[in-house]
């Protein structure tokens, strides 16, 4: 709790190293390592696994080069050392380890900052596994990821919630899994991991969607950047990260939120939801409007659908973790535009967007909060997320 309100964060991070993730491969699956070997990444004593990473090196007004673009095995990721403790927002910094194996040490921050309820969201590696052609070598690190989010989440299961990795490039055994953990008190929902090219509704993915929707089980997305699948347009971003993140996020969830409506997945699935963290949410209302303009003006090119699709954020079918760098202003302006239902409280933590330990007392203390009345700050900081994730 923080200042009398419950606080549910649906953007926090792990990101367990190689060597974690190695602790927990099914045996069988000790045979097939070697096969990883390309992929790992080491930084001092840290292991980590880096697909297809692209570096976006282009400095603004640099001539561009064609390494800027050009994806690397085992390479360098585009945040790495460019993010520093300087250019983040921490007063405190969380304890050592957390992102890995620490979760006593989450727990006390968490306990510091007054969150309820973190929801946890791996590195990009996770989606980066789409780009291997042998499924079955993603298959034993998804499955491996599972088993140590039920150790970490263990230690305090009502608080520490993770989501089921589902590879879309492997669907049979996606449905498998996701029937197998749906019961787990860690999950709260599924990261559907669409390999580079495969559209959301792609009538391949109905069993999916089938079993999630009979298990009431929410999509959470989190968007990507450097590592596969690429975000839309990653080739006409000129090469520079700042810009490459800026578009990246809001586009990549503006786009699966598109055709998760014109593509009837809300309609056929009453009780599939979706959500996605770290995405930004001043895009949402104007992204929403216009597609229902576009719809209208090149008519008979999308069936005719349930609802209008700024109506699914407004019933909360799609709910958007509000970043608080995006403001007061910008965040009102989108309750004002979509209702109470539609935005989530996040935090990014660990990593360096987060203002902690002060994010949730930042949100909260806003002043427009007071002019809305009603419910609309309890909504936001928790009861939007309990309904997105099964909590209530």
């Amino acid at each position: 709790m923080k200042n009398g309100y419950r606080v549910i964060d649906i953007d926090t991070h792990v990101n367990p190293s190689y060597d974690t993730l190695v602790k927990y491969v099914d045996p069988s699956f000790r045979s097939r390592l070697d096969e990883l070997k390309p992929y790992i990444r080491t930084v001092g004593e840290y292991k980590a696994l880096s697909i297809a990473s692209i570096p976006f090196d282009r400095f603004p007004g640099e001539a561009p080069q064609d390494e800027d673009l050009a994806a690397k095995v085992g390479g360098k990721g585009a945040l790495e050392g460019r993010v520093s403790k300087s250019s983040g927002h921490h007063r405190v910094d969380p304890q050592h380890g957390v992102s890995d194996e620490n979760a006593a040490g989450r727990i006390s921050d968490m306990d510091m900052e007054g969150r309820d309820v973190d929801v946890i969201i791996p590195g990009t590696w996770a989606n980066g596994l789409s780009h291997l052609e042998d499924p079955t070598l993603a298959r034993g690190l998804y499955a491996s990821y599972h088993r140590y989010m039920r150790e970490y989440c263990s230690h305090e299961p009502n608080r520490l919630k993770g989501l089921i990795l589902a590879p879309a490039a492997d669907i049979e055994w996606a449905v498998t899994e996701i029937k197998s953990l749906v019961n787990d008190s860690w999950v709260s929902a599924v990261m559907v991991i669409l390999p580079e090219g495969m559209p959301v509704d792609h009538p391949a993915l109905d069993p999916i969607w089938e079993v999630m929707n009979d298990a009431h089980l929410p999509i959470l997305h989190h968007s990507f950047t450097f590592e596969p699948p690429y975000f839309p347009g990653y080739r006409d971003m000129w090469g520079n990260v700042a810009v490459a993140r800026t578009a990246a996020h809001p586009w990549g969830a503006a786009r699966l939120l598109s055709y998760l409506i014109v593509g009837q997945i809300f309609d056929r699935f009453p009780n599939l939801n979706a959500g996605a963290a770290e995405v930004g949410h001043g895009w949402l209302p104007h992204w929403l409007i216009r597609l229902e303009e576009m719809c209208n003006y090149v008519a008979g090119t999308t069936p005719t659908l349930k609802y209008k699709p700024i109506e699914y954020a407004q019933m909360g079918r799609f709910r958007c973790g509000a970043e608080p760098f995006e403001g007061p202003a910008m965040t009102k302006a989108c309750i004002d535009i979509l209702g109470t239902n539609a935005l989530m409280h996040q935090s990014d933590y660990p990593h360096n967007e987060a203002h902690f330990p002060d994010t949730a007392e930042m949100v909260i203390d806003w002043p427009f909060w007071k002019e809305m009345g009603g419910d609309a700050l309890e909504k936001h900081m928790s009861g939007n997320a309990e309904q997105f994730l099964r909590l209530v």
